[in-house]
This record gives C-alpha cells, sequence and structure tokens, in this order.
C-alpha cells in the first residue's frame, strides 16, 4: 500500500496497515510538503542589523539578526540562537489608523502556484500538505505584535475583526490555489495555549475566532483537503469545537500536556493524532524506559483502526535530546505500530 493511502486510512479510520510517520534525519516519511512560496529577497533572510539601519534606525545595535516577513513585520533573533526561530520586535500594524492602506502579500496570486502541481506529480505516492502560514490568530498577532494584540481583542473588536476578513479573504484564496495542485491537506500552525489553559477566555475564542476556523475548514475539504492543525500548549477547552469545526489532525509536540486519556476520550475516532513523545514530559529525560513506556502508550491510545501518526521533533538540538534518544522512541513507534517497507 503506497503511503498516501495509508495516512488516508488513518485519518478516515478505515483499517490502514499500520500507524503512519513523518520522521526527519534520513528516516522514513509517508508525507511531502508543497509550499507556495519562492521569494528569493534579502531583507526576508537573516542579516546584520546594518542591513536595516535605514529603515529601523532604532534596532542599529541589536545583538543578534534581523530580517522581514512578506507582511512586512520585523523580526529579531539573538546572536547565539541557532534555531532559526526568533519573534517579532515591530509589528507592521503599529498603529490601527494604518489598517485601511494596509496590503497583504499576494499569496493568492495563481501564479504563485503554477510549479506546484509537477511537484505534486513528483510526490504523488505520498501524502502531500500544503504550507498556509497561520489561521488569523497567528497573522495578526504578529502585525500588531502579541503584547497589543491580546488588549486589541477587549478593546479594539472592530478594527480586529476587520483585520480579520482581510486574512481569511487572502487564506481562501491560497487554499483554493492549492486545491488546484493535487494537495492532500492544508497544514498551519497556531499556537493558542499556555501551560495550563487558553491564551484567552473560551468564550472569546468561540465568538471571535471559532467563525473564521468553520468558514476556512469548509473551503479546504470542498477542494478536497483534509486539515491539519499544530497548536502547542493547553487547548483542551476548545478541543471539542475545533474537531466540530472540521480539524482533522492535530499535531502536538506536548501531548502529555493536557492528559493523552482525556484528549484520547475527545478523539475517539473523530480525530487523529500527529505527535512524537512528548518534547517536554518525556524525551528531555533521556529515561529510555519511560520514553519507550509511554511511546507504547501513545499508540494503544490513540490508534482505534486509524487515529496516529507518529513524527520526529523538527530541532532536538534546541530541547537538549539526542538522536539517540530519538531513536529509542522511533524503534519502539516501528515495534509497536508497524515497520513500513523502506525505513
Amino acid at each position: 500500500m503506497k503511503p498516501k493511502e495509508v495516512i488516508q486510512r488513518i485519518i478516515d479510520f478505515n483499517d490502514p496497515p499500520r500507524i503512519g510517520y513523518d520522521f526527519k534525519y534520513g528516516h522514513y516519511s509517508d508525507l511531502r510538503g508543497l509550499d507556495m512560496r519562492r521569494d528569493s529577497r534579502l531583507e526576508l533572510e537573516w542579516q546584520n542589523p546594518e542591513f536595516f539601519k535605514d529603515r529601523f534606525p532604532q534596532y542599529k545595535d541589536f545583538h543578534g539578526f534581523l530580517r522581514l516577513d512578506d507582511f512586512g513585520n520585523l523580526w529579531g533573533k539573538m546572536a547565539h540562537d541557532l534555531t532559526g526561530g526568533g519573534e517579532v520586535l515591530q509589528g507592521v500594524l503599529q498603529d490601527w489608523a494604518d489598517l485601511d492602506n494596509f496590503k497583504m502579500p499576494d499569496w493568492g496570486d495563481p501564479s504563485r502556484y503554477t510549479h506546484l502541481p509537477a511537484k505534486h506529480e513528483e510526490q504523488a505516492d505520498y501524502y502531500n500538505t500544503a504550507w498556509i502560514p497561520g489561521f488569523p490568530f497567528s497573522l495578526m498577532r504578529k502585525m500588531r505584535k502579541m503584547e497589543n494584540f491580546l488588549m486589541d481583542l477587549i478593546i479594539e473588536k472592530e478594527n480586529v475583526m476587520k483585520l480579520n476578513d482581510m486574512v481569511v479573504e487572502m487564506l481562501l484564496s491560497m487554499i483554493d490555489n492549492y486545491g488546484t495542485t493535487g494537495a492532500d491537506c492544508i497544514f498551519f500552525c497556531e499556537d493558542w495555549g499556555l501551560q495550563d489553559r487558553l491564551l484567552i477566555h473560551p468564550d472569546l475564542w468561540r465568538e471571535l475566532f471559532k467563525p473564521s476556523f468553520k468558514l476556512l475548514c469548509d473551503r479546504a475539504k470542498q477542494n478536497g483537503m483534509k486539515v491539519f492543525m499544530h497548536s502547542c500548549g493547553y487547548i483542551y477547552e476548545i478541543l471539542e469545537d475545533l474537531i466540530e469545526v472540521g480539524i482533522n489532525v492535530f499535531q502536538f509536540d506536548q501531548p502529555s500536556l493536557m492528559g493523552m486519556e482525556r484528549v484520547a476520550a475527545i478523539f475517539d475516532k473523530r480525530a487523529t493524532l500527529f505527535a512524537e513523545t512528548d518534547i517536554q514530559q518525556i524525551l528531555p529525560t533521556g529515561d529510555r524506559k519511560l520514553i519507550e513506556e509511554t511511546t507504547q502508550k501513545m499508540v494503544g491510545l490513540f490508534h482505534k483502526n486509524g487515529g496516529f501518526i507518529a513524527r520526529d521533533y523538527g530541532d532536538y538540538r534546541t530541547i537538549q535530546v539526542k538522536q539517540e534518544w530519538a531513536q529509542w522512541m522511533r524503534d519502539k513507534f516501528y515495534e509497536v505500530g508497524g515497520e513500513p517497507k523502506g525505513s
């Protein structure tokens, strides 16, 4: 059975022969990516502060590196940061008065997607995931900076919803374009959780963001695609809502945080977990017995005639997890989940 069909059966709870895999570092994966971004502008890459001295003189002495994103947000990372991540230093919308003149990136332009059908054809045996930059919260909080945007949700609701509509329009265009490329799903990252609660009250999430989630998930399904969502943190209060609006697959790096038994009970053959063994509580311990026992437990809880895809974390170095420890996890997943050919 081809990898694509295995993943489809897992998500549909339709008697897959094994669990799914998305391992990195030269190991086996059933998934491949599709990404419309082809920009090569220097400003989108990490540069020394000198590069931006004329546009952002206030950061000329920044002890690290700077870059812009496609929206115009200025990002920074410290000189010792090897992750490539960073955080927004200055959002493009510093004043809501600038909203009427703000232009979204041209990511809905069909010409940006013309190279992807051929890419999909090369990867036709695999499950093709289409990159989406986030749902509205992730994008808007960067444009305003998180500390400002969380206040905006209370005191600037009208502007928030106006910007939300602009973001949704762009994302709908992206989804429609990906729908023509043969993509199997859209995949977006939007962190909603702290360690013990949602970033905002669940009722406020339902009021401001749930309608957009429903609209975007519906459009993906109209284009024949599933929806994969990454979120860090504790989002237990809205898991039922997210399944209701149409999230098919949840990518969690901390699956133990909310209690795996509780999450499995909510998923209950309605949603699939896409996860590695917990990167916060389990893998960094280096305790082989704990890693292997937790890995086996995950498969037992979530693989119910489908429902589970194992993965590697993308940056073990930063969380100080040795590849040897990650291999204990991979080997146990293969042992209890079924080893694919070519792994």
